[in-house]
């Protein structure tokens, strides 16, 4: 068993696009649009070049009504395996995001930081 893809609704799908692809290196695998609660909206799967997962990117019909939790039911972040946790600080960091929690500990060494639209991601070195 395995995870396929996460969902995750963006407010600028332009630039979570671009974000994933500068911080995660992650190509754009399909494009079009899904029905959005009242609209066909924007959407595409981004993901790492030849990988087993993907992120569906839709686009938002309004603002977010307040911010991810960890004290509230819901997806609080998402974790990425990468091969070198270091390299990938740099390209967090050279995108514009900041980290805000580093560390080494079992089972491996990890970043976390934000997307645009404020989701934590988590990358972690095994």
């Amino acid at each position: 068993m395995r995870l396929e893809h996460a969902n995750l609704t963006v407010s600028d799908l332009a630039r979570s696009i671009d974000f994933y692809r500068q911080v995660l290196g992650f190509e754009v695998r399909w494009r079009g649009e899904i029905f959005n609660t009242t609209r066909m909206a924007p959407a595409v799967h981004v993901g790492p070049p030849g990988g087993d997962f993907y992120l569906s990117l839709f686009e938002a019909e309004r603002e977010r009504s307040g911010p991810a939790s960890y004290a509230a039911p819901g997806v609080n972040h998402f974790g990425i395996v990468v091969d070198d946790v270091e390299a990938t600080r740099k390209r967090i960091e050279a995108a514009g995001a900041k980290i805000h929690h580093y560390g080494e500990y079992e089972p491996g060494r990890r970043a976390y930081f934000y997307d645009p639209d404020g989701i934590e991601v988590e990358v972690v070195e095994y």
